[in-house]
């Protein structure tokens, strides 16, 4: 028997605006209230208004597209509810996992009846607003600052630390360099790599393919077609071409409610519908990319896992069903490396969306998303057990949430809390040397391209042979970028020399020949 606050998964709701003519751009409000409607719809309850009105949480992840004076108070308002809890979460694509966590807790502990998570994204509508100069957008919600541009995660100022020196720190840049050091710490060859990301995709595209809510739903890119480098899948940063990169142009929305067993009996909700959370836990990663210990691990996403495992009485080999963020391939490949799964052709495929690429990436509310396909999928009896993997930042952020068909079996109701530390792999990390001379060996690195497919820099993170200090370099001639971006050969362990460019404080430059120059 079920605890009497024993939170429950009631109603999820999906909203895809799949047009993007200018007539019916809907603002991420407008999406995620429809998204709300649709999950008290989705509950089946024998008084929906008395369920509506019963919303006494909203907590909200933050939007990419508009920036709105109080998103929540504005849903509330719409909903014609005062709840007295509202939060409009930090951007992070952990967020998902980590509010739905949160309403589980407060829910548990008795502090609010029902509780609304969602978010939202219309980049499309706003892409297709700003193209015919339309911006702001006629009928959206008056926005909290100025808009004269569409948002954009490549484009952001990347500030002025040491990654800020040498032109990297977008999300582009970053995930290749785990990629390349996993790659090499596996002893696999390019090859072998392209060909295990493209088929991982092409996996993940057959997934989104069958998903109404998918924004490529209808539409399967073969192993061949993500593998294949082109003018229309050309290469962003080695090894990823831009179909193994993140594509944010969508409009979609998803919620889910929450609310206690005794609740959902007094709201008439057949128990049909209940899922029980069973746990939750987070934590993060370094924010500066290069104080983490190595670049073949991810020590956020093994303690995230661990902690959420191990809240919720549960073993690797119990979890059923899995959907890993995967903004980029690497992410679902150490995932499932730590979980003891293949990476491709498993009897347990690693999404159940279809991954940001191909079910789209909505911006920090992808893993809502999965929140709500986990519900849907053990309700239908694919399985009992549900993980959901909740990635934000630059590989920085992790939240890691577990699903069930049935209650948790011993301790309380649900955890009382989150057991990790903030911030994890803190051990390990390599003294920086901001200002490298010397010969130096290559711990990893990637090249960015420009759109006519020739490279424009490369990225090196090296250690110093010296002493073992940890540099960040760009390429200090052409023919170190080309062999970079070639592929034809490992470049992760290669041995070459580090100076420190004349024009630019700080900035490091590497060359496999001593004494090379632009």
């Amino acid at each position: 028997m079920a605890h009497p606050e024993t939170p429950i998964v009631i109603g999820v709701g999906d909203i895809k605006n799949r047009s993007t003519a200018l007539a019916d751009a809907k603002e991420p409000a407008q999406l995620m209230l429809e998204a709300i409607q649709a999950a008290i719809q989705n509950a089946s309850s024998s008084e929906p208004s008395k369920l509506q009105a019963a919303i006494d949480s909203i907590d909200v992840v933050k939007t990419w597209t508009w920036p709105y004076p109080d998103l929540p108070g504005l849903l509330a308002e719409k909903l014609n509810v005062k709840p007295k809890h509202k939060v409009y979460s930090e951007h992070g694509g952990n967020q998902p996992g980590k509010l739905f966590d949160e309403a589980a807790r407060r829910i548990a502990r008795g502090e609010c009846r029902v509780a609304v998570i969602t978010g939202g994204e219309a980049l499309a509508s706003l892409s297709a607003c700003a193209a015919a100069k339309k911006l702001p957008p006629p009928g959206w919600t008056p926005p909290s600052q100025a808009v004269d541009s569409v948002f954009t995660p490549t484009g952001r100022d990347l500030g002025s630390n040491l990654g800020a020196i040498h032109d990297i720190g977008a999300p582009i840049h970053v995930y290749p360099l785990y990629e390349n050091a996993f790659r090499a710490h596996r002893g696999q060859s390019l090859k072998a790599n392209h060909e295990e990301s493209a088929r991982l995709y092409a996996e993940f595209s057959s997934v989104a393919a069958k998903n109404e809510y998918a924004w490529g739903f209808g539409k399967e890119d073969s192993e061949e077609t993500i593998g294949t480098v082109g003018k229309r899948n050309r290469m962003i940063c080695f090894p990823y071409p831009l179909l193994m990169n993140a594509f944010n142009t969508v409009n979609l929305a998803a919620a889910c409610i929450l609310t206690s067993t005794t609740t959902a009996r007094a709201l008439g909700i057949p128990s049909s519908r209940w899922i029980y959370p069973l746990g939750g836990a987070g934590t993060k990663d370094a924010d500066d990319f290069w104080q983490r210990p190595n670049f073949y691990t991810s020590p956020s996403i093994s303690h995230s896992i661990d902690a959420a495992l191990s809240l919720s009485h549960t073993t690797k080999e119990d979890i059923d069903l899995i959907d890993i963020y995967s903004c980029f391939p690497i992410v679902p490949k150490l995932a499932a490396h730590h979980l003891g799964l293949p990476i491709t052709n498993g009897q347990k495929p690693l999404t159940q969306l279809g991954g940001l690429t191909s079910f789209g990436g909505a911006g920090n509310n992808y893993s809502m998303h999965a929140l709500t396909a986990m519900v849907r999928a053990i309700r239908e009896g694919k399985g009992r057990k549900g993980l959901v993997l909740c990635n934000g930042g630059l590989l920085s952020y992790q939240y890691v949430v577990m699903l069930g068909k049935e209650p948790r079996k011993n301790g309380p109701a649900y955890p009382e809390g989150d057991p990790l530390p903030e911030r994890v792999g803190e051990e390990g990390v390599p003294e920086i040397a901001v200002t490298a001379e010397g010969e130096g060996v290559v711990e990893t690195y990637t090249v960015e391209f420009n759109r006519d497919g020739s490279p424009l820099r490369a990225y090196i993170i090296g250690r110093l042979k010296s002493d073992g200090k940890r540099f960040l370099a760009n390429h200090g001639d052409e023919n170190t970028l080309r062999q970079m971006a070639s592929g034809a050969g490992e470049i992760v362990g290669k041995a070459g020399w580090v100076r420190q460019d004349t024009e630019r404080k700080g900035r490091g430059l590497f060359s496999f020949e001593r004494g090379a120059r632009m």
